[in-house]
This record gives structure tokens, sequence and C-alpha cells, in this order.
């Protein structure tokens, strides 16, 4: 009976493999996997930049597996991942039960089609009339927005630098970079100690954690009902729950003031911000009868509020923390940052002074390349069959921009483990990246918040090191690995802040 059973399961191993040879014809190359499953089980759950880069040195810059139902492909040339991004046939989103299942498709995230090209060009028009732009009067606006909280840091650091030698210093920029985007998104801000704002920067803090984890529920649905993953699954609907009741709570209030100022033909009384525009919009198609306000439900804004939100603040922080760290351990980069910092600056730096610092900026972007935040990219999804370097594609397969590999490839990059913002020097000292540089990913879903996260990091980084000098306390023994969620976040880490102005 033994044999009867070995033999059948003999036969089927055959059968499998002869179909995934058959199936492979023209596809890009890559591992077989085993059925169902894939090549899920051989990927490093804490290090699946590992794994993949492993396939991309053997099987080179294109590689395709089954990551359990998802056919995935994964590309780690530059060259390549720009010229595929920028097509329209990729994109969708990869069919994931994180971005279909749990979020429905709503946000800009997790769309695609006509609600996501719709609320991207709406998104993007409402950052650029907020400031985010390269010039204007309205990024100065913006720029003091910023400057609020770079002050309230400096001074939340300086105080805590008189009570305690050594401190962490992420609640404090937690706190700072999320009431920035309070303020942008929602036109408000919490006070520190305040149990709705706690709440929710607990709950981003563990779910992007946790999302991380329950990778191989976006791949086979059917774990979900796994008591492990199950609690997981559990844990994000109830804090999206939570989180949208606080929303519309805020949301109603938004509405009731616009209505309130309208009828009285008063300014609003706060200041511009996404869910006020939003609101705006959706009453403008109301009163044209526009096809369009299907896009502007109360599902898609409280979905959308969160993207804005929560991609804001963590990318963001996250950079920041591991920026801090590289920066504060490399004591010759420290030196000649805040060097440059004194040549050239008479007082605490602007967003206008930046032009001429351009070893902050190198800093700003080796900091970004030697730990890619997002090191997976964030998945595309292809809406038809298609080609790519002359390989069939087919539809729904799920495309990965694999930056990790792109930013660490030692054909690029000297010494791609070692951070050295020379990197992004010329031979005359001006900064320059390379068309293979992509922080932010490339493409028609490339960040639409790029230029506002390069303000955030210019200027906190430029004031804090204009203000301290850093000394991470054991920075030896740190392990610099960093833990993979959906970002590769820093380990925790203290901070001497010691008080150094620089004064010209």
């Amino acid at each position: 009976m033994l044999q009867m059973y070995l033999l059948f399961i003999s036969i089927l191993v055959i059968i499998y493999i002869i179909w995934e040879l058959v199936d492979r014809h023209g596809k890009p190359p890559g591992p077989l996997g085993l059925p169902v499953v894939g090549y899920l089980p051989f990927i490093d759950a804490r290090k699946p930049y590992e794994t993949l880069t492993y396939l991309v040195k053997k099987f080179g810059p294109i590689v395709s597996l089954r990551m359990g139902s998802v056919y995935t492909v994964i590309i780690a040339d530059p060259a390549l991942l720009r010229d595929t991004l920028k097509r329209e046939e990729f994109t969708g989103r990869a069919p994931l039960y994180i971005t279909h299942g749990i979020m429905g498709g709503y946000g800009i995230i997790c769309a695609e089609g006509d609600l996501w090209r719709d609320q991207r060009r709406l998104s993007t028009e409402w950052l650029r009339k907020m400031g985010m732009t390269k010039f204007g009067s309205s990024r100065s606006t913006l720029e003091a927005r910023i400057m609020a909280g770079v002050n309230e840091l400096l001074e939340d650091l300086k105080k805590e630098s008189k009570a305690l030698c050594a401190f962490d210093p992420a609640p404090f920029i937690h706190h700072v970079l999320g009431n920035l985007m309070n303020d942008l998104v929602f036109g408000l801000k919490y006070e520190r100690d305040d149990d709705i704002w706690q709440y929710l920067q607990d709950l981003q803090e563990e779910g992007v954690k946790h999302i991380g984890v329950s990778m191989a529920v976006n791949f086979l649905p059917f774990l979900r009902h796994l008591p492990s993953s199950k609690r997981i699954i559990e844990f994000l609907l109830k804090g999206k729950k939570r989180t949208h009741e606080i929303y519309d709570s805020i949301i109603e209030e938004r509405r009731m003031m616009l209505q309130m100022a309208i009828k009285k033909e008063v300014d609003e009384p706060f200041n511009e911000n996404i869910l006020t525009n939003f609101v705006k919009e959706t009453n403008r198609r109301e009163t044209s009868n526009s096809p369009e306000l299907a896009f502007c439900s109360d599902s898609q804004l409280r979905h959308l509020l969160a993207d804005l939100f929560g991609a804001g603040v963590d990318t963001t922080f996250t950079t920041f923390r591991w920026l801090l760290l590289f920066v504060a351990l490399n004591k010759d980069v420290q030196r000649r940052l805040r060097q440059e910092l004194c040549d050239n600056l008479h007082s605490a730096p602007t967003l206008d002074d930046v032009h001429s610092l351009p070893y902050l900026k190198a800093c700003v972007a080796e900091a970004q390349r030697v730990r890619t935040v997002v090191p997976l990219g964030i998945p595309h999804g292809s809406i038809s069959n298609s080609t790519i370097a002359g390989y069939n594609i087919p539809k729904n397969a799920m495309i990965m921009p694999f930056l990790w590999a792109v930013h660490m490839n030692p054909g690029l990059w000297s010494n791609p483990e070692q951070f050295n913002p020379e990197n992004f020097l010329d031979a005359s000292g001006h900064y320059s990246a390379p068309s293979y540089f992509m922080p932010f990913q490339t493409g028609k879903r490339m960040c639409l918040g790029d230029e506002l996260a390069r303000m955030i990091l210019y200027l906190y980084t430029a004031r804090i090191f204009w203000s301290f000098e850093l000394e991470v306390l054991g920075g030896s023994s740190l392990d610099l690995t960093g833990i993979c969620g959906i970002t590769l976040t820093a380990p925790d880490y203290k901070v001497v802040f010691k008080d150094s102005p620089l004064q010209k």
C-alpha cells in the first residue's frame, strides 16, 4: 500500500513539473517551487530581500516564480524598471488579499483603473496647492508648516537631553511628523498625550509590522483561517474599523464647518488640507451631477485619508531614523555635514539654502539608498497580457520592482553595504543622483509625495545637525540589518544629543 502511495505521489510530482515547464515557455526564468504554495516556503520571512537577491544573481535581472496562487515577476534592472512601470498595462495592483480583500481596492495605494487615476490626479493637485512644488509662494507656506514641527522637535530634544544623557528620539520624531501629516491631511493636530492620537500611532506601528508578517496570507488567502493568521487579520480589521470611526467624526465635523462657513460667507477656519479639498470636490460633483461623483464615496474618502497619512508618516519617519543613525555612527560624515552647514549659512537653514548644501542632500540620498525603506517596492499588477524584455507576462501577474537589488548592486555602487554620501557627489563636489537611484520608485505610480518627503528630510536633517552633535549609545553593537515589514525599519537606538549650535 505504501508503495502505491509513493508511486501516486511520484506521478503527481512528475505531472506538476511537466506542467510547470510547459507553462513557463516564453516567460522569464526562475525557480520551480512547490504545488499550491509555489516558492513561498523558500523565502526568508525576516529578510525576503536576501532570498530574492539570490534569485536575481542566479537567474538574471528579471525572474518569475509563483508565490502561492500569484504569478510574480521580479525586476531588478533599473532601465527595465523605468520602461516597465511607465506603461499603462502595468498600472494595476496585484491580486493580493490585503489590497483586494481587506482594503477592497479603495484609497490610492490599493486602487486601480479609473478610480486610481481620478484620485491620484486630485491628490497631486491638492498637494501642489498646499505647496508641494519646487517654486512659488505656497511652498513658503508649506515650509512654515513643516518648520513648526521642526522647532517643536528641537525644543523636545533639548528638554529631554537635560533630563537624560541618552534616549530614543523616535517617539518625539513620530509625534511631530505625525502631526504634520495630521495638519496636511485632516487640518488638525493632537496633543502628545491625547488618547486617540496615542492609539493611532500605536496602530500604525503595529499594523505595518503585522501586514509584513502576514505576507503568506496575501498569496494563500485560505491561511487567514489558521489561528496565528486569524489573530493578525482580526487585528487589522479591528484597527481599520476603529480608525474609520475616528475619521467619520472628523469628516462630519469638517462638513458642518464648511456648511456654516458658506452660509455665513466667511473664510474657512482651518489650513488647506486634503480632507477639506475632498469634501469641496464632492460638493462640486454633486452640484454638477458629475458621473465622477462615484469616485468620492465615503469608503473611498476613509481609505484615501488613511493611505496619505500612513504612507506619508511611515516612509519618512523610517528614512529619517535610518539617516540619524548612520550619520551619527559615521563621525567623519557628521563632521563634514556640520562643517558644510557652518561654512555656507549665517543662520538656521531653510529650504532656500538647500541648493548650497550638496553634502546634506547626499547624506539624505545615501540613507535612502543603503536602507531602501520599501526594499521589495510597491507591487504592480498587469491589467492585460503583455511582454517585458521579450518575455510573455500574463494578465493579473504581480510585478515586483525590486529596489533593494538596484540600490545594493555592486555593479552600480562602490561598496554598496557601506554608508557613503560620496555616491551622490560628482568630481566637483556637486550633488548628482544617478538614474538608477529610485527611492520613490518610478513610473505612473511612483510616490506622489516625493517632493514633500524631500522637503521634510532636508529641513529636519539640517536643523538637527545645525543644533546638535549626535552620538549613538553602544553604536558598535547595533544590528544594522533592520526589521522587515512593509518597510525596513531601523533597530531601537539611544542617542546623546550634545547641545552644540553652529554659529558663523
